[in-house]
Formats: structure tokens, sequence, C-alpha cells
């Protein structure tokens, strides 16, 4: 892996899940990657129908940190220039929820093109579960009730993306069965607080804000799924040392 990347490139960060009780090393991280002393960062709610629970989390949360906080509501828009809106932000933060609703709303409102053209245009693109297999070309979600699924999503990224692998027991056996009928692509999979950040298309770095969340890469060997832990940073230290 190389070390952590520079400004004015195309950076996504998926997260497996994120805490209801958030430590900051986390959001610090997410932050540091815009290179500006006071960035502007929006969080993105649609996936969770606009929880107000969620909004007031990111608040409380990113108040404490140097940036400038603002969110998107797609059902009461703050400007009738979301192009505008997005691309003069520095960190766009989308929350967890129903990733299939998440991405219809996007395209109806070509939210899902003008994030695109934010990313090639340096904007950090962030978010956890469903803000986080919406990057890749495909995700194993849970949006359709009583059953995991795969769900083909925006491709900014190749592969596939499967959230929450340590908090939810039917994720891991859902995952690679998915991958031995060969119904998903090969890819990656995030415990809760383990994150992978990618520049470009490449994955240039694994951190956690727990010691145990770990992240792994999935590949299809013949007949069976060869599940490989990736090597990984626990930002409590990475923080400490420097």
């Amino acid at each position: 892996m190389t070390n952590s990347p520079t400004s004015k490139l195309k950076q996504i960060i998926a997260i497996g899940g994120v805490s209801l009780e958030p430590s900051g090393l986390l959001e610090t991280y997410l932050l540091a990657q815009t290179n500006k002393a006071n960035p502007k960062v929006c969080f993105v709610p649609t996936a969770s129908g606009e929880s107000q629970e969620y909004i007031d989390r990111f608040y409380t949360s990113f108040s404490q940190l140097s940036c400038t906080a603002s969110h998107l509501s797609l059902f009461k828009l703050p400007t009738a220039d979301l192009r505008s809106f997005i691309l003069e932000k520095d960190l766009i933060y989308v929350g967890g929820g129903n990733t299939k609703s998440l991405l219809a709303l996007w395209r109806e409102w070509h939210l899902d093109s003008i994030l695109r053209e934010a990313w090639e245009a340096g904007v950090v693109l962030a978010g956890w579960s469903a803000g986080s297999i919406c990057w890749f070309e495909q995700g194993v979600t849970d949006s359709i009730p009583e059953r995991l699924s795969v769900l083909r999503c925006l491709g900014f990224l190749k592969g596939s993306n499967c959230p929450h692998y340590d908090a939810e027991p039917e994720r891991r056996p859902s995952y690679q069965k998915f991958l031995r009928e060969d119904s998903i692509s090969e890819g990656y999979a995030a415990d809760n607080e383990a994150v992978l950040h990618f520049v470009g298309e490449k994955l240039v770095r694994v951190i956690s804000s727990l010691p145990q969340a770990k992240a792994y890469r999935l590949e299809k060997m013949g007949e069976t799924v060869q599940e490989t832990q990736l090597e990984s940073v626990y930002l409590g230290f990475l923080q400490k040392s420097s």
C-alpha cells in the first residue's frame, strides 16, 4: 500500500459501518484528506429517508471539528442548482440505510452524475453502509426486507462491496455464496469501523476506528472463495504518531 494520498486526486472512502457514539477518529481522518484548514463537508442522508436522528448525529460530531458542515435534503432542496451546491464542497459524506432507494432518488435528481463530476474534480466522497456500497459496481444489500441480495450500484469503483461483515451474521456466508454462484463480482468486505480508502480506482490504505475492525479482499478461486484479510492501521495509533 502507498503513503497517505494528496489533494486534487479522486478519492473514495468506504466505511463498513459506524458507531452510535463516534470517537472522532474517523471524522478527523475524513476531513484531513481534503487538505483544507476549514473544509466544507456535506452530509447526504438519503438512504435513511433523511432521518433527523442521523442528521443531528452528523452535526454533533462535526461541530466539534474545524469544518463548515451542511446537509443535503432531496425533499427540502437547499437550492435549485444542485451541481453548484455539491461542487463547492470538499467532502461529501453519505449515510446508511436503504441503498436501492438512495440510488433511485439520486438518479431521478441526476445526483449520480453530479457526484461523479465532483469525484473527478477532487471532492472527497465517503460514506458508511449504503454510503459505502453505492460507489462500487455491485453491493451486498438488505434493501429488500428479510433477505440479502445483490444490487447494481454506481460503478465509480470496480468490483463489489459488503459492509457490516462482522456485525451481521448472514453477511459473510451470503457474500461468499453470491461469489461462488457468479452472482456478484470479486471485491471487498469491511467490518463496522473498518475503512477502505481508494485513490482513483486503487485501494491505497485500510484503516479502522476500532483496533479489532478488519477489511478483506474476496476472490473466486475455481469453485471456492478466497478471503484475504488486508493489512490495516488503527487510527488511534496513526494519530498518536503524527
